[in-house]
């Protein structure tokens, strides 16, 4: 016998679907000094954020916006049954260091950065299965710890290819509950691992874009939808070389979104901020998503999006020892009720 909230494939839909009802956001000097920087609520000059380290900071940073979500929904931390939250630092310490301060009963999550939609994700399939009333979803990430811990020390000066991308220092949050007011989760679709080959740690995009691209196309299929059904399909952190891959991929799968594609990554950024290839992490589609979207969603001026974080699941062993780079998506369709 099916499941019955399976949907195809790699999709599920909520019957009752889960309540976004309250995010938060915070950036650093450079997101804030972009287009989006009026869309995030705190903006952090200093990249240490006043501690020791950058680490410290990137976990002061996720604790205050996981803090202030709970605050926004009128709830205490004894109300959220379950903290769902990652990282991009080894062992995911910015996570779980901020989850022993709070002491909610806590999932650590790794999907590089496709967390935050991997969180939404089981966040709703928590509260739709009946097993929480409130979910507390968080990510962090922070370009100095991210930069010295894949790539090269910051100090060092290494020069960055083109195609590279600069990773968000950020943190955002958001409180998914059973009822409330806000915008809804009404499916997700789990993404499948895709390599295509790809082997250069500094060229992301295109590791992840035809994961991007199995992932949406398989939601269409799963869910029967026309690509007009949504007005919005955004990735996580594609950033423009692999945004304009996954729209070339999904042309070859008989789908043609370019009208209506975009990604957190391309959109964070200014090009006058020579980024590069644009903005990554997990914070990147984190903010955009917990500030900007939602934003556009409760202003009704985005009625219907398909979100798919993106993640690039390379480390620093797999670099060195000469792997590819594998890609991660993860879908959730978000509406406006």
């Amino acid at each position: 016998m099916p499941a019955p909230k399976k949907n195809g494939v790699q999709t599920v839909w909520f019957q009752n679907p889960p309540v976004i009802v309250a995010t938060a956001t915070i950036v650093g000097s450079k997101e804030g000094q972009g287009p989006l920087g009026h869309t995030f609520d705190k903006v952090v000059e200093d990249g240490y954020y006043g501690e020791k380290t950058w680490e410290k900071g990137e976990r002061r940073m996720l604790a205050e916006v996981m803090n202030t979500a709970v605050q926004r929904a009128n709830l205490q931390p004894q109300n959220i049954d379950y903290l769902l939250a990652g990282d991009l630092l080894n062992q995911i310490i910015s996570a779980n260091f901020t989850a022993r301060d709070l002491g909610i009963p806590f999932l650590g999550l790794y999907g590089a950065c496709s967390t935050m939609y991997e969180g939404l994700a089981l966040a709703g399939m928590l509260i739709d299965g009946g097993f929480a009333e409130n979910v507390l979803v968080g990510v962090s990430s922070h370009q100095s710890t991210a930069e010295r811990q894949y790539r090269y020390p910051t100090e060092q000066g290494v020069q960055r290819p083109l195609y590279a991308q600069w990773t968000v220092t950020g943190a955002a949050a958001a409180v998914i509950s059973r009822q409330g007011n806000g915008p809804v989760i009404t499916h997700a679709t789990v993404g499948r691992v895709i390599d295509l080959g790809q082997g250069d740690p500094m060229d992301m995009g295109a590791a992840m874009a035809p994961a991007a691209a199995d992932t949406i196309a398989r939601h269409l299929m799963d869910t029967g939808r026309q690509p007009e059904y949504y007005d919005l399909y955004i990735t996580g952190d594609l950033g423009t070389y692999g945004r304009e891959l996954a729209v070339k991929l999904l042309q070859q799968k008989g789908y043609d979104l370019s009208s209506r594609f975009s990604d957190c990554g391309v959109l964070i950024f200014s090009p006058e901020q020579d980024t590069h290839a644009g903005g990554s992490g997990c914070a990147c589609s984190g903010v955009v998503t917990c500030g900007y979207l939602i934003q556009e969603i409760r202003a009704g001026r985005l009625k219907r999006m398909l979100g798919v974080g993106t993640g690039a699941l390379l480390s620093q062993i797999s670099c060195q020892q000469g792997e590819t780079v594998p890609g991660i998506a993860h879908g959730v369709v978000i509406e406006g009720r």
